[in-house]
Order: C-alpha cells, then sequence, then structure tokens
C-alpha cells in the first residue's frame, strides 16, 4: 500500500471515533480493541494526531482520546499529511529524486494524474462522510478471521 501501516491505523482509528459518535474521551485501549491493532502502537498514533491538532487527549482514569474538531471538519489528509507527510501527494512512485517532466521515471505519466486524483479525494472526504458510511453500510474497520 501507499500508506504507511501508522497512517492505515490513525486513519481506521480517527474513523473508529467518528463513526461512534460518543461524548467524551474513548480509551486508546477501547480503541486498539476495536480495531485489533497494537495499543502501544496506536498510543503513538494518538500521540501524533494530537500534536497535529486531529484529537485531543486526555489524561487519568476517565481519559482518552477524542476528536478535536467535528468529524466533517477534519478531512483524510490531514490525517495523512501528520502521519506520512505529503510525498504520497508530491512524490514520484518509485522514489527517484528530481523525477518531472522533464526527467521523468517510467511511471511518470501514468502516476502523476493518479496522484492528484488521491490528493483531491483525501483532500474532499471527511471523517463525518466515512463515517456515515460506515453506520450506513456496515462498513469494517478491524480485520477479520476471513482476512
Amino acid at each position: 500500500m501507499l500508506l504507511s501501516k501508522s497512517c492505515e491505523y490513525a486513519i481506521r482509528a480517527a474513523l473508529c471515533l467518528a463513526s461512534v459518535e460518543t461524548v467524551g474521551y474513548t480509551s486508546v485501549r477501547e480503541i486498539s480493541e476495536a480495531l485489533k491493532t497494537p495499543a502501544p502502537f496506536l498510543a503513538k498514533i494518538a500521540q501524533t494526531l494530537t500534536q497535529a491538532g486531529i484529537l485531543r487527549a486526555l489524561r487519568g482514569p476517565n481519559g482518552g482520546v477524542a476528536l478535536a474538531r467535528p468529524a466533517g471538519e477534519i478531512t483524510l489528509k490531514e490525517i495523512v499529511l501528520a502521519m506520512d507527510g505529503p510525498d504520497i501527494f508530491t512524490e514520484c512512485v518509485l522514489g527517484l529524486p528530481g523525477c518531472g517532466h522533464r526527467k521523468p521515471c517510467p511511471l511518470h505519466h501514468e502516476w502523476m494524474p493518479a496522484r492528484e486524483r488521491i490528493g483531491q479525494m483525501f483532500g474532499a472526504v471527511t471523517l463525518a462522510d466515512t463515517a456515515a458510511s460506515i453506520r450506513a453500510q456496515d462498513y469494517r474497520l478491524a480485520f477479520t478471521t476471513a482476512d
């Protein structure tokens, strides 16, 4: 996949928070159990998302994480940028420096329009949009035994 494992987990965790519509904070352990992801890894991801202003965190027995803003104001692109940076939206798919119209890689002409569409899609889709489809279509966020 083009996204790092950290980024995949970050998107899934944010969608988990957006789709349950709880008031208050949800513990990282609860999210970890729901998504079947390692809690320590998810805690580091939550810290990064908190530093990026996507989540807010509260320590203590009733603490956890929550979305820092309404789900309709957080795009998937914000999460990707916080976790992986802009490379998926700007760089060569083969990782070649200086790839461009003057010195393209073998996939440049196919990747450039795809990269632009990916950027537009991730920038247009909010957590609220995706959470609504999760609830309406019963989409899954966690691995199942059939995976």
